[in-house]
């Protein structure tokens, strides 16, 4: 009788041990959907996707482009731009968000190039060397963003025309 006994209750607690691991597997299969975002392709569009680093020298008290700018966007062209100004007696570091490829705050002119770079795919593996900024190199209108850190309508024209190029 006692051995009856403890293979029902062996029963039931095998019974309620399959129907816990077939919820979980449930909860289990929903989140993995939902990160996927059921596009079937595994790709996350909040994933950071697009990096670029500048580096450039800020201050002309030091050399070997100490300083830097590093841009981690997603697909959609949001993300932050992280800037560090090195000087001999202190460091300066930055963050300011980015929305939709704009910057949120106004971008200094290395970092509007960092996320012009990194949404051409141009990053992580090489380093974009900015000029300081007395010795501009690029045209005017490529290097200045506009009043709000976005960039301008010439600059859009020509980071379509470099991606398609």
């Amino acid at each position: 009788m006692f051995g009856l006994l403890m293979g029902a209750g062996g029963l039931v607690v095998a019974v309620l041990a399959y129907r816990r691991t077939i919820s979980m597997i449930g909860d289990t299969r929903s989140a993995v959907h939902r990160l996927l975002n059921d596009d079937r392709r595994g790709i996350d569009p909040r994933a950071v996707r697009d990096v670029a680093v500048v580096r450039y020298d800020a201050l002309r008290e030091m050399s070997g482009e100490l300083s830097f700018s590093l841009a981690l966007l997603d697909a959609a062209g949001d993300g932050v731009v992280i800037t560090s100004i090195n000087g001999r007696s202190e460091t300066r570091t930055y963050a300011k968000a980015i929305e939709g490829g704009k910057g949120v705050q106004q971008l200094s002119p290395e970092e509007w190039r960092v996320v012009r770079d990194a949404r051409l795919g141009k990053g992580p593996g090489r380093y974009a060397t900015a000029p300081a900024p007395d010795r501009q190199e690029e045209p005017e209108h490529l290097a200045t963003p506009s009043e709000n850190g976005a960039p301008t309508e010439e600059q859009r024209a020509e980071v379509t025309h470099e991606a398609n190029a």
